[in-house]
């Protein structure tokens, strides 16, 4: 806990204007990844000015892929711990089947557990800490209780790094986010029924096709269902 104790000291002596955050939860994260064992990698996630979902703050790039990948479907545990402002935990993500989409997406990452618990600033939820491991079944209740009570201090330092506006901005990102969750059911169950493909040959298909073109997920669904997109040949 000494790593932790010197970042919340130095972050207590900042002013966290939003320039600034950017570089505190930076160091949060490291120390967070530090503090708990078999952590592949941490981060912190806000929400910006545009109400956009980022991580702002990660130790290493499997967790800004992973990360990615949920704002991108509209799901996953982080955006979980987020909107429902609470605590999640997955054992074993190859066996977990509450977000099916991102648990596909992950599915070439070393990633096998994760541990996410939202950040409540003045009751509303401004992000979520995260901690991923290659490890199946790799956190314990002990490691759960700690990434929660360093949540609380957390949240407290980094609110003021968040603008009035925040709030609002949450809510329409949360909006947004499943308003794209329906657009790729939607674009799936057309893939489905157009080329007789199951639910992970269509979702495949989406995947192929934003790796390999300037757009994202969403933009893909919303071409296949306006009928243009080069998945629906």
């Amino acid at each position: 806990m000494e790593d932790l104790t010197v970042v919340f000291a130095r972050l207590k002596g900042l002013l966290l204007t939003e320039a600034k955050a950017g570089l505190a939860v930076e160091d949060l994260a490291e120390a967070i990844k530090k503090s708990i064992p078999g952590s592949l990698g941490a981060g912190v996630s806000l929400i910006d000015d545009q109400g956009r979902r980022r991580s702002t703050g990660y130790t290493d790039d499997v967790v800004a892929a992973a990360d990615e990948l949920q704002y991108e479907l509209g799901q996953g545990p982080c955006l979980t711990a987020w909107a429902a402002e609470s605590t999640v935990q997955i054992d074993d993500v190859q066996a977990d089947e509450r977000w099916p989409l991102w648990r596909q997406a992950v599915a070439d990452l070393p990633l096998r557990s994760t541990l996410s618990t939202a950040l409540i600033h003045d009751g509303t939820s401004i992000g979520a800490l995260k901690i991923y491991s290659p490890l199946p079944a790799a956190f314990s209740a002990q490691d759960r209780k700690q990434l929660i009570l360093l949540a609380t201090p957390a949240a407290t330092l980094l609110g003021s790094a968040q603008p009035e506006s925040a709030p609002a901005a949450a809510n329409r990102a949360l909006q947004e986010a499943l308003g794209t969750r329906d657009l790729i059911h939607t674009a799936r169950g057309i893939l489905m029924e157009r080329h007789a493909l199951d639910a992970e040959g269509s979702m495949r298909r989406m995947l192929s096709e934003a790796s390999s073109t300037p757009m994202d997920l969403r933009s893909v669904a919303l071409s296949v269902i306006n009928g243009t997109a080069g998945s629906s040949h």
